[in-house]
């Protein structure tokens, strides 16, 4: 492997799990965006897909859950975290899936896209900011959120005005593959220790 050059696996969580939910719309464009981007490898861990306990209990379910869900976060060079706001935060669903998993986020970037009313979810994004930061991950700067992201996009979901979040998201995927590939290098050379 070359950690210089080779692309990046990220994994997008698309964080919400609520009925009647925007967030598909927003990740088909994001994954569009990742899907052209030569440095990276997407694949999609979606929290409304997933059936796991707020109890933490290692039930047969749960491990079923966790065996289609952990590969993917641990075979991760990175993530991008994709995060409605609801109440001034994120979705529970979400932080359910971070919590079920600890390692998997280690000495890893995160970027985040959040998307909502007039505040755009951005509140939201820095809730997550402060749990990665506790789970040893590294959040990149610069992000991209979508302000009455309903009226946004059109009915086939294409962006009405795709040049600001399209700018958004060229810098914070640039970030990321940067620090992904600095990360991946770092950990070859010395394991991180979370110690």
């Amino acid at each position: 492997m070359n950690t210089t050059t080779d692309p990046l696996h990220v994994t997008l969580l698309v964080g919400s799990n609520r009925h009647g939910r925007f967030g598909p719309v927003v990740a088909d464009w994001l994954l569009d965006h990742l899907r052209a981007h030569a440095d990276l490898v997407p694949e999609v861990v979606d929290v409304a897909a997933t059936d796991l306990p707020t109890t933490f209990a290692p039930t047969p379910e749960a491990r079923a859950a966790l065996a289609e869900i952990s590969p993917k976060l641990s075979g991760a060079d990175a993530f991008v975290v994709l995060t409605p706001e609801y109440n001034h935060s994120f979705p529970a669903g979400l932080k359910n899936v971070i919590d079920w998993h600890f390692a998997e986020w280690r000495a890893k970037p995160v970027g985040l896209v959040s998307y909502g009313g007039l505040a755009g979810g951005l509140r939201a994004a820095e809730h997550l900011r402060q749990v990665f930061a506790e789970l040893h991950a590294v959040t990149v700067r610069d992000t991209v959120s979508f302000h009455n992201a309903g009226a946004s996009f059109d009915d086939t979901g294409r962006l009405l005005d795709p040049s600001g979040p399209d700018a958004a998201a060229k810098t914070m995927l640039g970030q990321l593959v940067w620090w992904g590939r600095a990360l991946r290098e770092a950990k070859e050379r010395r394991p991180y220790d979370a110690a």
